[in-house]
């Protein structure tokens, strides 16, 4: 771009747009001004906010910390220089005050601003506007001068030509009068137009030449000279402007070190925080006396005077010594389990430790986090270790070394179409909700409360102990919501701490959701274990055909019983239900997981309501105990 270049030399006569600058940049600088007045309302706005919200903290601070520093019954006497000696309430204290300060710092930004950039800008506006103003009344009063020197060249013209109108009138006269005895008098009048038409033109030439050389100042010196004016007010203007400018970003740097200021001592304070410190502070506020509460010891019951001592005559005995297998089989499942948790307890540990000490090693949340899931999960493994030991060694010592016989039979829960006489107790067993256990190798029957009070002498082939014969055992259907899948479809995962420890009744409800059906003939019963139905009924399915045809319901009155499993029909809302697989209709029903989850690598189809359809993928847990799971079958395992 050109340097030096001046208005006057440049911009001949355009005193308008020149002017018309100079009123665009008074204009920006009101936008300007505009501005700052409302960063101003909105400093002191946000500082109000701030001083509110200083104050909220403050009167917060002073209701909890000393709950934070010394407890909410400290056993020693404390006062608020106890509290001051915290680092957390000094952090915290420092904290609150910074908010506060910088409240008054912005309030005096405010007020800086105000008055040195958005005042300043006004004042400069104000006297650049006027001074425009007087440049734009000189411009008028130069046009005003020039037209009228313009105007008497024009009337002197107009004179002269009309003195030269009036000499030509004069000479006809005189022509006319030559024998006539006016004819001196027409002459004399005559040279009087000639020297009146002369003296007219030579006014007309000496306003020609006023006007030219009023032009010629008007626009070589005039014009230029008020154009450099404008362009000198201009170049004041833009100064001043910037010089204004210029204090309002000083103004905010100053502000801006402040609030850095204010920050740079809450992080001090915060860097000085000493939870060590603190922690000992609270401790010596709160030092108690202790004393570990008793172990229990054995209360008799007020109706049945007993010893504390454990009962060893045979039939306790058995039931001690089945429990005993049970604790150490589950023992056994949970000892590797157990020291591979601690391992990754102790490889956890010194992970969080390595990323605290070098935060650049990674997320320390996350690890943290996984060392916390991995602590949990050993301290439940743990309990369940110590619950099966103290279990195992009060048996131990009640049984004296004698553990009975080693052939335990293999127990799964099992349904009843038809009464089956229980192997130990004689009584009748029946029931589609699983009132009894079948021994999977011997097949043997009980009731499920009956299943430890057998004693361990499985004979390891059907029908050939306690009377049990192959049509018994044929009766009966396998269970019904734990299933059987071949052990080589599956990937074993990490079990849970629940697999060992028996769960309390009440963490397994039996509350599920029964599928509706309508009756479509009339149907009388003929045993205790039947249900009077009526064509049209709604009832609700409680069990499956099994494949004996026949089917639980519930009438609307409460009643329970079987029926033909082709005298009933899905209502509408159940018919996609009931094209379910076996798996999915009866994912109601609940049983003992041992929390060992595996997952399908093949797909496989049921070949029977004891067997469990698997997808690949799918996911379906291992039931629990020394003949569930991995140890139901050769070649089989059980899951749901």
């Amino acid at each position: 771009m050109t340097t030096g270049q001046t208005y006057g030399r440049h911009l001949p006569d355009q005193v308008d747009r020149i002017s018309s600058l100079s009123d665009a940049q008074l204009d920006l600088l009101s936008d300007i001004r505009e501005l700052y007045r409302e960063r101003v309302a909105l400093e002191r706005e946000y500082a109000t906010k701030l001083q509110v919200l200083s104050k909220k903290a403050g009167d917060k601070k002073a209701k909890k910390m000393a709950l934070l520093v010394v407890g909410s019954e400290p056993t020693k006497a404390w006062d608020e220089n106890a509290v001051k000696q915290s680092t957390l309430d000094n952090a915290y204290t420092q904290l609150i005050a910074s908010i506060a300060d910088a409240a008054q710092d912005h309030i005096n930004l405010a007020d800086a601003l105000n008055s040195q950039v958005a005042d300043a800008l006004k004042s400069v506006e104000k006297k650049h506007e006027e001074r425009n103003k007087k440049q734009m009344a000189f411009f008028q009063k130069l046009l005003a001068d020039r037209d009228r020197v313009y105007s008497d060249r024009t009337k002197t013209k107009q004179k002269y030509d009309d003195e030269c109108v009036e000499v030509e009138t004069y000479r006809q006269k005189q022509d006319r009068a030559v024998d006539d005895r006016h004819a001196d008098r027409a002459a004399k009048q005559y040279g009087q137009q000639q020297t009146d038409m002369m003296n007219a033109k030579n006014t007309y030439l000496i306003s020609i030449d006023i006007a030219n050389k009023t032009k010629e100042k008007f626009y070589s010196t005039d014009l230029p000279q008020l154009e450099d004016q404008f362009q000198s007010l201009q170049t004041q203007l833009l100064t001043q402007f910037i010089k204004i400018l210029l204090q309002a970003q000083t103004l905010h740097s100053s502000h801006l070190e402040s609030l850095k200021n204010r920050a740079s001592s809450v992080q001090t304070a915060l860097t000085q925080v000493d939870p060590a410190k603190d922690q000992d502070l609270f401790i010596d506020h709160n030092v108690r006396p202790f004393v570990a509460p008793g172990d229990w010891k054995f209360e008799p019951c007020q109706s049945h005077y007993d010893t504390g001592e454990m009962n060893a005559e045979p039939a306790p005995k058995v039931f001690l010594q089945n429990k005993l297998s049970r604790c150490k089989t589950k023992l056994q499942e949970l000892a590797p389990l157990l020291q591979a948790k601690r391992s990754e307890v102790d490889r956890l540990s010194k992970l969080v430790t390595a990323y605290t000490n070098d935060g650049s090693l990674g997320n320390l949340d996350e690890v943290t986090d996984n060392y916390l899931e991995a602590h949990h999960q050993l301290a439940a493994y743990a309990s369940s270790e110590s619950i099966l030991k103290a279990e195992i060694d009060t048996i131990v010592r009640a049984l004296a070394g004698d553990e009975g016989a080693q052939q335990p039979h293999s127990f799964k829960s099992s349904s009843f179409s038809i009464p089956t006489q229980c192997g130990y107790c004689k009584t009748s067993i029946w029931g589609l909700s699983k009132q009894g256990k079948t021994c999977k190798v011997c097949g043997l029957s009980v009731h499920s409360k009956c299943e430890l009070k057998v004693p361990a002498e499985c004979s390891g082939t059907r029908g050939s102990r306690h009377g049990a014969s192959d049509s018994a055992s044929l009766s009966r259907t396998s269970t019904t919501e734990t299933t059987r899948s071949r052990g080589s479809e599956f990937i074993i995962q990490t079990p849970t701490p629940s697999s060992f420890v028996q769960p309390h009744a009440s963490t397994h409800p039996q509350a599920e959701s029964h599928p509706a059906a309508i009756v479509l003939f009339d149907f009388s019963a003929t045993s205790p274990f039947e249900l009077d139905v009526s064509e049209g009924m709604s009832v609700h399915v409680l069990e499956e055909d099994d494949g004996s045809g026949w089917i639980k319901v519930s009438n609307p009155n409460g009643g329970k019983g079987l029926v033909p499993a082709s005298y009933i029909q899905y209502t509408e809302a159940q018919q996609a239900g009931a094209a379910d697989p076996p798996q999915i209709r009866k994912a109601g029903r609940s049983s003992a997981g041992s929390g060992i989850h595996v997952r399908g690598v093949y797909e496989y189809g049921a070949q029977g309501s004891d067997e469990l359809g698997v997808q690949v993928g799918a996911l379906i847990e291992l039931t629990a105990g020394p003949a569930g799971g991995q140890n139901y079958a050769d070649g089989w395992w059980e899951g749901m």
